[in-house]
């Protein structure tokens, strides 16, 4: 299997989440959040993709010329544990390399709203990156959504399933926008641009 990054070759960026509008505003679904904001960016609306459980946008980003990179941009239907199926299965009919798979995900041990771009590593107890990582391996790009943790002795399950606080939302979009712009950056300029930048 191919783990290395193509930087000129096609890029599939994954939001996850949980699909249903109940699920909408769940802090388990910031990354299907993002998936949306750069749908719109390119222009895009999301649509079924054929056998695989997802939908999907198909376009370009960033400036003309051998930087512009082409992206395929997905939100898995499958909910959140079962992400993996249906992200190799577009990973295969798009002919992506893992290592230009993004996985755009909410993370419980970093702060609200702060943002960390790596390559490979654990799943840190998420099950939709268990999911991927069982379905094709470790070696994807992350772009990991601080949620923080729990208060209390709130369940973690409890909390990834509930919707941000007021307080959080007035920050969110901010912080939506900014996690779309770190995808962005590490697309066209690659990992080490878009951690030096974003990683905080």
């Amino acid at each position: 299997m191919d783990v290395t990054t193509d930087a000129g070759g096609p890029w599939l960026i994954v939001g996850l989440g949980n699909p249903g509008p109940d699920y909408a505003m769940n802090r388990h679904n910031v990354g299907f959040m993002v998936a949306d904001l750069l749908a719109g960016r390119i222009g895009g609306k999301f649509k079924r993709a054929g056998k695989a459980q997802a939908q999907v946008v198909e376009g370009r980003i960033g400036p003309a010329g051998p930087v512009n990179r082409r992206v395929i941009l997905a939100k898995p239907m499958s909910y959140m544990n079962l992400s993996g199926g249906p992200v190799n299965a577009l990973r295969d009919f798009y002919k992506v390399p893992v290592g230009n798979v993004v996985a755009v995900h909410d993370e419980l041990d970093i702060d609200y709203g702060t943002l960390r771009l790596k390559l490979g590593g654990g799943d840190n107890g998420h099950n939709g990156l268990k999911s991927i990582t069982k379905a094709m391996g470790a070696d994807y790009h992350r772009v990991r959504f601080g949620i923080g943790r729990p208060p209390g002795r709130m369940q973690v399950a409890d909390f990834v399933l509930k919707d941000f606080s007021s307080a959080e939302r007035k920050e969110l979009d901010y912080f939506v926008d900014r996690a779309a712009d770190a995808v962005e950056c590490l697309v066209i300029e690659g990992l080490e641009r878009a951690q030096s930048t974003y990683n905080s």
